[in-house]
């Protein structure tokens, strides 16, 4: 019987940091990212996405992620892709980390969102994950510039940001949930980049690589 891995390739990828792994979200992991969403991501009625679709009702949650995890897969092309990946801690579905790019090759530069459930705040984990994906970008992937953004009042994002180097890259106004939300962005590059103390470990990185376009 063929591999998944050789029908989708990026089934193949997997990144691992000192106490997480990151891999793409397949169907089979759906149950358990459903659940540590479902376990709470922030504190209520103040949600840090810009579709807070955290905040859905409970049977409405699980088909939404569903859905968004199978049309990042059905839609991406080497001109417009984004990775999701899943988070395990101790093996434990603890939270997703993505990374994507438009026009990667002429641009270099990468865009990373990312969610992790809240009794799991505040031990470092979103500084690891973010750092894993930066590394990927630089070090794998030949990213010149990686960029984030987030809500101004989100002091947590935007510590994790600056504790990796991330420069403040300008403000604006955007509607997030149908509220007027000022909105910071900032910008990564391999110069201003905090690397950690520890190395990433790949594993299926050119079949991956190959299959977005990118190398």
């Amino acid at each position: 019987m063929t591999a998944l891995t050789s029908i989708w390739p990026l089934f193949g990828l997997k990144l691992t940091t000192p106490r997480l792994v990151l891999r793409p979200i397949a169907d089979a992991d759906i149950p358990a990212a459903v659940a540590a969403a479902a376990s709470g991501v922030h504190e209520p009625g103040l949600s840090p996405f810009s579709t807070p679709w955290t905040e859905l009702p409970a049977e409405a949650l699980g088909h939404n992620m569903a859905q968004w995890y199978w049309r990042c897969r059905s839609q991406a092309t080497p001109e417009d892709w984004t990775l999701l990946l899943g988070i395990w801690y101790q093996d434990e579905f603890i939270g997703c980390q993505d990374i994507g790019a438009k026009d990667f090759a002429t641009l270099k530069t990468v865009s990373t969102g990312s969610w992790l459930k809240q009794s799991l705040h505040g031990q470092g984990l979103g500084t690891e994950m973010r750092a894993a994906v930066a590394l990927y970008a630089f070090d794998w992937l030949g990213a010149e510039v990686a960029e984030s953004e987030a809500a101004a009042w989100n002091a947590a994002s935007l510590g994790v940001s600056r504790s990796l180097g991330y420069e403040l890259n300008g403000t604006n106004r955007q509607s997030w949930g149908g509220k007027a939300v000022e909105v910071q962005k900032v910008r990564l590059t391999p110069a201003t980049f905090k690397r950690p103390d520890w190395t990433l470990q790949v594993k299926g990185h050119e079949a991956a690589v190959k299959h977005l376009g990118v190398g």
